[in-house]
């Protein structure tokens, strides 16, 4: 489990949809915001507004990121040749945490960035424990012998609900990882839609 626990149910319900495909979303039950006037709060959003949830929603999907990190990799985004949202996306699914989590090592995406952070995984055979590590194309990734049998994984590999993704290959029982190429935004199997284009606009202000 992971130390943002009580948050993350609360992200689907703020963002008014189910950002992570989960079949116990509480957005499935109530499609409105958490707290006593989440019923309340409808109407036509401004441009801002607009952009602000596209940023939010953006960085949640991703463990809730920090404002700090999440800007950091915007800016590295944009001094990057090519189109900055493209970029965006890229820097994002690079990330150790969201790799581990789109192989299907573990459950959630905050359950990776703990997995990560407890050191379950090896990067091209070195032991790495920092979530926000940037992979490159061709590296391996490994989940570390004495972790391989631990419950959340073999459940994880076990999951119907979402499937990986064509830029990584996979082998579950060996767990090992394979980062085959950085995806575009059309490659990244959402369960709803991201505008990293919005994201843009909200930096570039």
């Amino acid at each position: 489990m992971s130390k943002r626990e009580a948050s993350k149910y609360k992200l689907d319900r703020r963002m008014g949809e189910n950002i992570w495909g989960r079949p116990k979303s509480p957005v499935n039950r109530r499609q409105y915001g958490p707290g006593q006037h989440g019923q309340r709060r409808k109407g036509k959003m401004s441009d801002f507004g607009t952009q602000l949830r596209a940023k939010q929603k953006l960085k949640g999907y991703y463990g809730d990121i920090s404002e700090k990190q999440f800007r950091k990799t915007y800016e590295e985004a944009a001094r990057r040749r090519g189109d900055t949202s493209e970029n965006l996306i890229g820097l994002l699914e690079s990330r150790l945490d969201a790799l581990v989590y789109r192989a299907k090592l573990v459950p959630t995406i905050f359950a990776a960035r703990q997995f990560v952070n407890h050191g379950h995984v090896n990067v091209n055979g070195v032991r790495t424990n920092i979530g926000s590590y940037i992979c490159k194309q061709g590296d391996v990734i490994e989940v570390r012998p004495k972790s391989k049998q631990l419950t959340i994984v073999i459940e994880a590999t076990q999951l119907a609900e979402r499937d990986v993704p064509d830029y990584l290959s996979v082998d579950h029982s060996k767990m090992v990882v394979n980062y085959q190429r950085v995806p575009g935004l059309h490659d990244v199997p959402y369960p709803v839609v991201m505008e990293p284009n919005l994201v843009v606009e909200f930096y570039s202000r």
